[in-house]
Protein backbone atom coordinates (compact mmCIF):
# COMPACT_ATOMS: atom_id res chain seq x y z
CA UNK A 1 0.00 0.00 0.00
CA UNK A 2 1.33 3.41 -0.94
CA UNK A 3 1.17 6.33 1.47
CA UNK A 4 -0.30 9.75 0.76
CA UNK A 5 3.13 11.26 0.14
CA UNK A 6 4.07 8.43 -2.23
CA UNK A 7 0.84 8.89 -4.21
CA UNK A 8 1.50 12.64 -4.35
CA UNK A 9 4.97 12.07 -5.77
CA UNK A 10 3.37 9.93 -8.46
CA UNK A 11 0.98 12.80 -9.20
CA UNK A 12 -2.05 10.79 -8.08
CA UNK A 13 -4.94 12.47 -6.25
CA UNK A 14 -6.32 10.11 -3.64
CA UNK A 15 -9.85 10.29 -2.22
CA UNK A 16 -8.38 11.83 0.91
CA UNK A 17 -6.63 14.53 -1.12
CA UNK A 18 -9.82 15.30 -3.02
CA UNK A 19 -11.71 15.61 0.26
CA UNK A 20 -9.13 18.02 1.70
CA UNK A 21 -9.15 20.07 -1.50
CA UNK A 22 -12.94 20.49 -1.19
CA UNK A 23 -12.86 21.30 2.52
CA UNK A 24 -10.03 23.81 2.22
CA UNK A 25 -10.97 25.19 -1.20
CA UNK A 26 -7.43 24.62 -2.46
CA UNK A 27 -6.38 23.67 -5.98
CA UNK A 28 -5.81 19.92 -6.13
CA UNK A 29 -2.53 20.26 -8.04
CA UNK A 30 -1.21 22.70 -5.44
CA UNK A 31 -2.27 20.31 -2.70
CA UNK A 32 -0.55 17.35 -4.37
CA UNK A 33 2.63 19.39 -4.79
CA UNK A 34 2.70 20.42 -1.13
CA UNK A 35 2.03 16.89 0.13
CA UNK A 36 4.84 15.72 -2.12
CA UNK A 37 7.34 18.20 -0.67
CA UNK A 38 6.21 17.61 2.92
CA UNK A 39 4.67 21.02 3.63
CA UNK A 40 1.16 19.50 3.98
CA UNK A 41 0.13 16.25 5.64
CA UNK A 42 -3.19 14.43 5.60
CA UNK A 43 -4.36 12.64 8.73
CA UNK A 44 -6.96 9.96 8.16
CA UNK A 45 -8.93 7.90 10.61
CA UNK A 46 -7.48 4.52 9.68
CA UNK A 47 -10.42 2.32 10.62
CA UNK A 48 -12.78 4.31 8.44
CA UNK A 49 -11.14 4.99 5.10
CA UNK A 50 -14.17 5.67 2.95
CA UNK A 51 -14.39 9.09 1.34
CA UNK A 52 -15.84 10.76 4.42
CA UNK A 53 -14.76 14.35 4.91
CA UNK A 54 -15.30 14.07 8.66
CA UNK A 55 -12.44 11.55 8.90
CA UNK A 56 -9.83 13.46 6.90
CA UNK A 57 -7.82 16.46 8.10
CA UNK A 58 -5.28 18.43 6.09
CA UNK A 59 -2.58 20.28 8.05
CA UNK A 60 0.04 22.63 6.68
CA UNK A 61 0.94 25.34 4.22
CA UNK A 62 -2.00 27.36 2.91
CA UNK A 63 -4.61 25.45 4.92
CA UNK A 64 -6.69 26.63 7.85
CA UNK A 65 -5.05 26.35 11.27
CA UNK A 66 -6.07 23.14 13.00
CA UNK A 67 -6.72 22.52 16.72
CA UNK A 68 -5.89 19.36 18.67
CA UNK A 69 -7.52 18.31 21.95
CA UNK A 70 -5.55 16.31 24.52
CA UNK A 71 -7.35 13.93 26.84
CA UNK A 72 -6.50 10.81 28.78
CA UNK A 73 -6.09 9.36 32.25
CA UNK A 74 -3.17 9.69 34.67
CA UNK A 75 -1.86 7.43 37.40
CA UNK A 76 -3.84 9.49 39.94
CA UNK A 77 -7.13 9.92 38.09
CA UNK A 78 -8.73 7.11 36.11
CA UNK A 79 -12.27 7.55 34.82
CA UNK A 80 -12.72 5.91 31.40
CA UNK A 81 -16.32 7.14 31.05
CA UNK A 82 -15.19 10.73 31.59
CA UNK A 83 -12.52 10.37 28.89
CA UNK A 84 -15.18 9.22 26.45
CA UNK A 85 -17.32 12.20 27.44
CA UNK A 86 -14.36 14.52 26.78
CA UNK A 87 -13.82 12.92 23.39
CA UNK A 88 -17.47 13.43 22.45
CA UNK A 89 -17.30 17.07 23.54
CA UNK A 90 -14.12 17.56 21.51
CA UNK A 91 -15.84 16.28 18.38
CA UNK A 92 -19.10 18.13 19.10
CA UNK A 93 -17.38 21.50 19.45
CA UNK A 94 -15.13 21.26 16.44
CA UNK A 95 -11.77 19.75 17.36
CA UNK A 96 -9.81 18.67 14.30
CA UNK A 97 -7.88 15.89 16.03
CA UNK A 98 -7.74 14.16 19.41
CA UNK A 99 -4.63 12.97 21.25
CA UNK A 100 -5.09 10.24 23.87
CA UNK A 101 -2.40 10.62 26.53
CA UNK A 102 -3.73 7.95 28.90
CA UNK A 103 -1.25 6.57 31.43
CA UNK A 104 -3.62 5.02 33.99
CA UNK A 105 -6.07 2.12 33.96
CA UNK A 106 -6.62 -0.20 31.02
CA UNK A 107 -5.02 2.07 28.44
CA UNK A 108 -5.86 -0.07 25.42
CA UNK A 109 -9.51 -0.28 26.46
CA UNK A 110 -9.72 3.48 27.05
CA UNK A 111 -8.24 4.15 23.64
CA UNK A 112 -10.67 1.71 22.03
CA UNK A 113 -13.61 3.43 23.75
CA UNK A 114 -12.45 6.84 22.58
CA UNK A 115 -12.15 5.57 19.02
CA UNK A 116 -15.57 3.91 19.13
CA UNK A 117 -17.17 7.20 20.14
CA UNK A 118 -15.45 9.52 17.65
CA UNK A 119 -14.56 9.73 13.98
CA UNK A 120 -11.68 12.21 14.28
CA UNK A 121 -8.05 11.26 13.64
CA UNK A 122 -6.42 9.98 16.82
CA UNK A 123 -2.84 10.64 17.93
CA UNK A 124 -0.95 8.87 20.72
CA UNK A 125 2.45 9.05 22.39
CA UNK A 126 3.29 5.32 22.35
CA UNK A 127 6.03 5.52 24.99
CA UNK A 128 3.36 6.53 27.53
CA UNK A 129 1.70 3.14 27.46
CA UNK A 130 5.00 1.28 27.50
CA UNK A 131 6.19 3.21 30.55
CA UNK A 132 2.85 2.99 32.36
CA UNK A 133 2.50 -0.77 31.91
CA UNK A 134 6.11 -1.87 32.44
CA UNK A 135 7.51 0.85 34.71
CA UNK A 136 10.20 3.33 33.82
CA UNK A 137 13.01 1.11 35.06
CA UNK A 138 11.75 -2.04 33.31
CA UNK A 139 10.94 -0.99 29.75
CA UNK A 140 13.23 -2.01 26.93
CA UNK A 141 13.49 -1.38 23.21
CA UNK A 142 11.34 -4.39 22.35
CA UNK A 143 8.52 -2.89 24.44
CA UNK A 144 8.64 0.29 22.36
CA UNK A 145 8.48 -1.56 19.06
CA UNK A 146 5.75 -3.92 20.28
CA UNK A 147 3.67 -0.97 21.44
CA UNK A 148 4.13 0.84 18.13
CA UNK A 149 2.94 -2.18 16.19
CA UNK A 150 -0.06 -2.73 18.47
CA UNK A 151 -1.29 0.83 18.21
CA UNK A 152 -0.61 0.97 14.47
CA UNK A 153 -2.81 -2.10 14.00
CA UNK A 154 -5.58 -0.40 16.02
CA UNK A 155 -5.83 2.43 13.49
CA UNK A 156 -3.96 5.31 15.12
CA UNK A 157 -3.54 8.25 12.74
CA UNK A 158 -0.39 9.83 14.17
CA UNK A 159 2.40 8.96 16.59
CA UNK A 160 4.35 11.47 18.66
CA UNK A 161 7.94 10.29 19.07
CA UNK A 162 10.46 12.32 21.06
CA UNK A 163 13.71 11.88 19.17
CA UNK A 164 15.96 13.78 21.55
CA UNK A 165 19.51 12.36 21.49
CA UNK A 166 22.00 12.09 24.35
CA UNK A 167 24.14 14.90 23.02
CA UNK A 168 21.27 17.39 23.02
CA UNK A 169 20.15 16.28 26.47
CA UNK A 170 23.70 16.88 27.67
CA UNK A 171 23.63 20.40 26.24
CA UNK A 172 20.44 21.12 28.18
CA UNK A 173 21.96 19.85 31.44
CA UNK A 174 24.83 22.33 31.09
CA UNK A 175 22.43 25.23 30.60
CA UNK A 176 20.90 27.55 33.18
CA UNK A 177 17.18 26.89 32.86
CA UNK A 178 14.82 27.63 35.72
CA UNK A 179 12.78 24.58 34.71
CA UNK A 180 14.45 21.74 32.86
CA UNK A 181 12.44 19.32 30.70
CA UNK A 182 8.66 19.81 30.91
CA UNK A 183 7.75 17.39 28.13
CA UNK A 184 6.44 14.18 29.70
CA UNK A 185 7.22 12.04 26.66
CA UNK A 186 10.60 13.71 26.33
CA UNK A 187 11.42 13.18 30.00
CA UNK A 188 10.49 9.48 29.83
CA UNK A 189 12.60 9.01 26.72
CA UNK A 190 15.52 10.90 28.26
CA UNK A 191 15.27 8.92 31.49
CA UNK A 192 15.35 5.68 29.52
CA UNK A 193 18.58 6.78 27.84
CA UNK A 194 20.18 7.76 31.15
CA UNK A 195 19.09 4.59 32.97
CA UNK A 196 20.28 2.31 30.19
CA UNK A 197 23.30 4.39 29.11
CA UNK A 198 22.14 4.13 25.53
CA UNK A 199 21.01 6.28 22.63
CA UNK A 200 17.36 7.13 21.98
CA UNK A 201 15.68 3.84 20.96
CA UNK A 202 13.57 5.55 18.33
CA UNK A 203 16.71 6.93 16.67
CA UNK A 204 18.65 3.66 17.01
CA UNK A 205 15.76 1.79 15.38
CA UNK A 206 14.59 4.56 13.09
CA UNK A 207 14.39 2.40 9.96
CA UNK A 208 12.18 -0.16 11.69
CA UNK A 209 10.03 2.58 13.19
CA UNK A 210 9.56 4.19 9.78
CA UNK A 211 8.58 0.90 8.20
CA UNK A 212 5.82 0.42 10.79
CA UNK A 213 4.54 3.93 10.07
CA UNK A 214 4.78 3.47 6.30
CA UNK A 215 2.78 0.23 6.33
CA UNK A 216 -0.14 2.05 7.97
CA UNK A 217 0.45 5.56 6.52
CA UNK A 218 0.74 6.96 10.03
CA UNK A 219 1.84 10.58 10.37
CA UNK A 220 5.05 10.99 12.35
CA UNK A 221 4.89 13.90 14.80
CA UNK A 222 8.41 14.69 15.99
CA UNK A 223 8.06 15.74 19.62
CA UNK A 224 9.36 18.86 21.31
CA UNK A 225 11.37 17.74 24.35
CA UNK A 226 13.39 20.92 24.77
CA UNK A 227 10.57 23.47 24.91
CA UNK A 228 10.73 26.09 27.64
CA UNK A 229 8.84 25.62 30.90
CA UNK A 230 8.64 29.34 31.74
CA UNK A 231 8.97 32.60 29.84
CA UNK A 232 12.33 33.39 31.48
CA UNK A 233 13.84 30.23 29.98
CA UNK A 234 14.79 31.63 26.59
CA UNK A 235 15.51 29.63 23.47
CA UNK A 236 18.85 27.95 24.12
CA UNK A 237 21.40 25.75 22.40
CA UNK A 238 19.48 22.60 23.34
CA UNK A 239 16.30 23.86 21.64
CA UNK A 240 18.18 24.79 18.49
CA UNK A 241 19.96 21.42 18.45
CA UNK A 242 16.61 19.60 18.74
CA UNK A 243 15.07 21.67 15.96
CA UNK A 244 17.93 20.79 13.63
CA UNK A 245 17.74 17.12 14.65
CA UNK A 246 13.99 17.01 13.98
CA UNK A 247 14.40 18.65 10.58
CA UNK A 248 17.04 16.07 9.65
CA UNK A 249 14.83 13.18 10.77
CA UNK A 250 11.80 14.68 9.00
CA UNK A 251 13.65 14.67 5.69
CA UNK A 252 14.71 11.05 6.19
CA UNK A 253 11.13 10.07 7.03
CA UNK A 254 9.74 11.91 3.99
CA UNK A 255 12.19 10.09 1.74
CA UNK A 256 10.92 6.81 3.23
CA UNK A 257 7.32 7.74 2.34
CA UNK A 258 6.25 9.00 5.77
CA UNK A 259 4.32 12.22 6.35
CA UNK A 260 5.83 14.39 9.10
CA UNK A 261 4.74 17.13 11.49
CA UNK A 262 7.37 18.92 13.58
CA UNK A 263 6.42 19.97 17.08
CA UNK A 264 8.18 23.09 18.21
CA UNK A 265 8.02 26.55 19.73
CA UNK A 266 5.47 25.39 22.26
CA UNK A 267 5.48 25.62 26.02
CA UNK A 268 6.16 29.07 27.49
CA UNK A 269 7.45 31.86 25.25
CA UNK A 270 7.66 35.61 25.85
CA UNK A 271 5.00 37.39 23.83
CA UNK A 272 7.50 39.57 21.99
CA UNK A 273 9.42 36.48 20.80
CA UNK A 274 6.57 34.27 19.58
CA UNK A 275 6.45 35.47 15.97
CA UNK A 276 10.24 35.50 15.70
CA UNK A 277 10.51 31.92 16.99
CA UNK A 278 7.84 30.70 14.55
CA UNK A 279 9.65 32.35 11.65
CA UNK A 280 12.90 30.72 12.81
CA UNK A 281 11.23 27.29 12.70
CA UNK A 282 9.82 27.94 9.27
CA UNK A 283 13.24 28.97 7.96
CA UNK A 284 14.62 25.62 9.10
CA UNK A 285 11.81 23.60 7.55
CA UNK A 286 8.52 24.01 5.72
CA UNK A 287 7.01 20.95 7.40
CA UNK A 288 3.75 21.61 9.27
CA UNK A 289 4.53 23.25 12.61
CA UNK A 290 2.65 22.03 15.68
CA UNK A 291 2.57 24.43 18.64
CA UNK A 292 1.47 23.66 22.21
CA UNK A 293 0.14 27.02 23.41
CA UNK A 294 2.46 28.84 23.66
CA UNK A 295 1.86 30.50 27.00
CA UNK A 296 3.14 34.11 26.92
CA UNK A 297 2.94 34.45 30.72
CA UNK A 298 3.39 32.20 33.73
CA UNK A 299 0.95 33.93 36.11
CA UNK A 300 -2.36 33.00 34.46
CA UNK A 301 -2.70 29.81 36.51
CA UNK A 302 -6.33 28.69 36.39
CA UNK A 303 -6.83 30.75 33.24
CA UNK A 304 -4.03 29.29 31.13
CA UNK A 305 -6.50 28.52 28.33
CA UNK A 306 -6.97 32.29 27.91
CA UNK A 307 -3.26 33.10 28.10
CA UNK A 308 -2.49 30.18 25.79
CA UNK A 309 -5.04 31.27 23.23
CA UNK A 310 -3.42 34.71 23.11
CA UNK A 311 -0.06 33.11 22.38
CA UNK A 312 -1.63 30.66 19.94
CA UNK A 313 -3.27 33.41 17.88
CA UNK A 314 0.12 35.12 17.59
CA UNK A 315 1.84 31.86 16.65
CA UNK A 316 -0.81 30.94 14.10
CA UNK A 317 -0.69 34.40 12.58
CA UNK A 318 3.08 34.10 12.24
CA UNK A 319 2.80 30.79 10.39
CA UNK A 320 2.12 27.92 12.84
CA UNK A 321 -0.14 25.33 11.21
CA UNK A 322 -1.48 23.26 14.09
CA UNK A 323 -2.35 24.22 17.67
CA UNK A 324 -2.57 22.05 20.77
CA UNK A 325 -5.17 23.47 23.11
CA UNK A 326 -4.66 24.28 26.78
CA UNK A 327 -7.38 24.06 29.42
CA UNK A 328 -7.95 26.03 32.65
CA UNK A 329 -6.46 23.03 34.49
CA UNK A 330 -3.04 23.31 32.84
CA UNK A 331 -0.31 22.93 35.52
CA UNK A 332 -2.98 21.96 38.08
CA UNK A 333 -4.61 18.65 37.15
CA UNK A 334 -6.57 16.69 34.58
CA UNK A 335 -9.34 18.76 32.97
CA UNK A 336 -12.98 17.77 33.25
CA UNK A 337 -15.34 17.72 30.27
CA UNK A 338 -16.42 21.37 30.68
CA UNK A 339 -12.81 22.51 30.85
CA UNK A 340 -12.10 20.59 27.65
CA UNK A 341 -14.86 22.58 26.00
CA UNK A 342 -13.52 25.89 27.36
CA UNK A 343 -9.99 25.15 26.20
CA UNK A 344 -11.11 23.99 22.77
CA UNK A 345 -13.29 27.04 22.13
CA UNK A 346 -10.50 29.37 23.26
CA UNK A 347 -8.11 27.76 20.78
CA UNK A 348 -10.63 27.64 17.94
CA UNK A 349 -10.95 31.40 18.42
CA UNK A 350 -7.15 31.65 18.38
CA UNK A 351 -6.96 29.61 15.17
CA UNK A 352 -9.60 31.82 13.55
CA UNK A 353 -7.73 34.98 14.52
CA UNK A 354 -4.46 33.47 13.31
CA UNK A 355 -6.00 32.62 9.96
CA UNK A 356 -7.31 36.19 9.63
CA UNK A 357 -3.72 37.39 10.06
CA UNK A 358 -2.32 34.87 7.56
CA UNK A 359 -5.06 35.01 4.95
CA UNK A 360 -7.18 38.07 5.78
CA UNK A 361 -10.66 38.22 7.37
CA UNK A 362 -13.05 35.58 6.07
CA UNK A 363 -16.71 35.83 5.17
CA UNK A 364 -17.85 34.34 8.47
CA UNK A 365 -17.09 37.55 10.40
CA UNK A 366 -18.84 39.66 7.77
CA UNK A 367 -21.90 37.42 7.83
CA UNK A 368 -22.20 37.60 11.59
CA UNK A 369 -21.77 41.39 11.54
CA UNK A 370 -24.67 41.71 9.10
CA UNK A 371 -26.88 39.61 11.35
CA UNK A 372 -25.82 41.74 14.33
CA UNK A 373 -26.75 44.92 12.42
CA UNK A 374 -30.22 43.43 11.96
CA UNK A 375 -30.49 42.45 15.66
CA UNK A 376 -30.97 38.93 14.33
CA UNK A 377 -29.89 36.88 17.34
CA UNK A 378 -30.54 33.44 15.92
CA UNK A 379 -28.83 34.47 12.69
CA UNK A 380 -25.71 35.36 14.70
CA UNK A 381 -25.72 31.92 16.33
CA UNK A 382 -25.17 30.32 12.93
CA UNK A 383 -21.76 31.94 12.63
CA UNK A 384 -20.62 31.93 16.28
CA UNK A 385 -17.76 29.58 17.13
CA UNK A 386 -19.73 28.31 20.15
CA UNK A 387 -23.35 28.84 19.20
CA UNK A 388 -24.60 27.00 22.29
CA UNK A 389 -22.90 29.41 24.70
CA UNK A 390 -23.93 32.44 22.64
CA UNK A 391 -27.54 31.26 22.57
CA UNK A 392 -27.57 30.82 26.35
CA UNK A 393 -26.52 34.45 26.83
CA UNK A 394 -28.53 36.18 24.12
CA UNK A 395 -32.10 37.54 24.13
CA UNK A 396 -34.67 36.02 21.85
CA UNK A 397 -35.41 39.29 20.07
CA UNK A 398 -34.91 43.05 20.30
CA UNK A 399 -31.90 44.75 21.89
CA UNK A 400 -29.82 43.04 24.57
CA UNK A 401 -29.93 43.95 28.26
CA UNK A 402 -26.52 45.65 28.02
CA UNK A 403 -28.08 48.74 26.40
CA UNK A 404 -31.81 48.14 26.63
CA UNK A 405 -33.83 50.95 25.05
CA UNK A 406 -30.63 52.84 24.29
CA UNK A 407 -29.21 50.27 21.90
CA UNK A 408 -26.85 52.13 19.54
CA UNK A 409 -27.82 49.98 16.58
CA UNK A 410 -31.53 50.51 17.19
CA UNK A 411 -31.17 54.28 17.67
CA UNK A 412 -29.09 54.79 14.53
CA UNK A 413 -31.42 52.59 12.50
CA UNK A 414 -34.31 54.97 13.33
CA UNK A 415 -32.33 58.05 12.30
CA UNK A 416 -30.98 56.44 9.13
Amino acid sequence: MKTQIEHARDGIATQQMEAVARIENINIDTLISRISNGSIVIMTRKNNRENNEGNVVGIGKGLSTKVNVNLGTSTLKIDPDEEVKKARIAQMYGADTITDLSMGGNISHIRKSVMENTTLPITTVPIYQAAAEKGLGNINCDDFIKNLKQQADEGISSFVLHCIDRKTFGIMKKGKRIIGVVSKGGSITSAYMMLNKCENPFISNFEEVLEILRQHDIVLSLGNTMRSGCIHDKRDKAQIAEIKQNVKLAKIANEAGIQVIIEGMGGHVRADMIAEYVRFHKKQSDHPLFVAGPLPTDVAVGYDHIAGSVGASMASGAGADYLCYITPSEHLGLPGPEQVREGLIAFKIAAHIGDSIKYGPDERDRSLARKRAMLDWEGQMKYAIDSDRARELSPKEGPCTMCGDFCAIKIMREFR
